[in-house]
């Protein structure tokens, strides 16, 4: 039997929108994500976003960073907290991922560089090219997951390895060590949330974008496989801690 795990899902994402209302939180999105795999794991979701963090960090086995329409630059107080939590998280060698601003922030908090996309919003789904991993299941080199992102990753911090890329994304996934691995990609977001997701973008989106955006959502996506990604590098052999 696989050991259960204590997993802190800390919420990001700051759309408070009816739209949003019509779904589960992002952090719920996550647990459900993982749950079918592990249901033995216990998953606790924090709202950051109304600075609500742990109390001790060294409470949970890992951590998830969910997505969030919030910049990494952004100067709301939550913003700056969580970035010096990822970096006490990090020292410590808790296990953690980042997905979207959740990647996005590890980079910033350990000294890497976020800027926008050149192309803009990227919507849709994106094919990631993944150098092999130990923990990688299934025999998979990519994986289609769904994208919804306008800022990305352009240096990563000192002691990162890519292991990911993407068309017109260079640092699409990256790893620190055994306890630090992120996407910029979401293996989280239903389809009807992202189907949703384009009609309610609107004018952010040009025509040819959200039509682009609807066929590639209707072909599928891979985000089961990445959620086996996940389980299998939390429960990887970790250092002492």
């Amino acid at each position: 039997m696989k050991t259960a795990m204590r997993i802190a899902i800390l919420l990001t994402s700051n759309d408070t929108s009816n739209f949003a209302r019509r779904f589960v939180d992002d952090g719920e999105k996550f647990a459900e994500l993982l749950r079918p795999l592990r249901p033995q794991w216990d998953y606790v979701v924090y709202p950051v976003i109304d600075d609500i963090f742990p109390t001790h960090v060294e409470d949970y086995d890992a951590y998830i960073i969910t997505g969030s329409p919030a910049s990494v630059h952004d100067r709301h107080p939550w913003v700056g907290q969580l970035m010096a939590f990822i970096r006490d998280v990090a020292n410590r060698r808790i296990p953690m991922i980042g997905i979207c601003f959740g990647h996005q922030a590890i980079a910033l908090a350990l000294g890497g560089t976020v800027v926008d996309n050149p192309q803009g919003w990227v919507v849709g789904t994106t094919r990631t090219a993944f150098q092999s991993q130990s923990w990688m299941t299934g025999s998979h080199s990519a994986l289609t997951l769904y994208a919804a992102h306008k800022e990305q990753v352009s240096q990563l911090p000192q002691g990162a390895e890519v292991i990911g890329t993407a068309p017109g994304c260079a640092h699409a996934a990256f790893v620190i060590g055994d306890h630090i691995m992120t996407t910029e990609y979401h293996p989280e977001m239903p389809e009807r949330f992202m189907r949703e997701l384009v009609d309610e973008m609107g004018s952010l989106l040009s025509p040819a974008q959200a039509e682009q955006a609807r066929r590639q959502i209707a072909d599928g996506e891979q985000g089961q496989e990445f959620a086996g990604w996940i389980v299998a590098f939390l429960e990887q052999q970790r250092p002492a801690r």
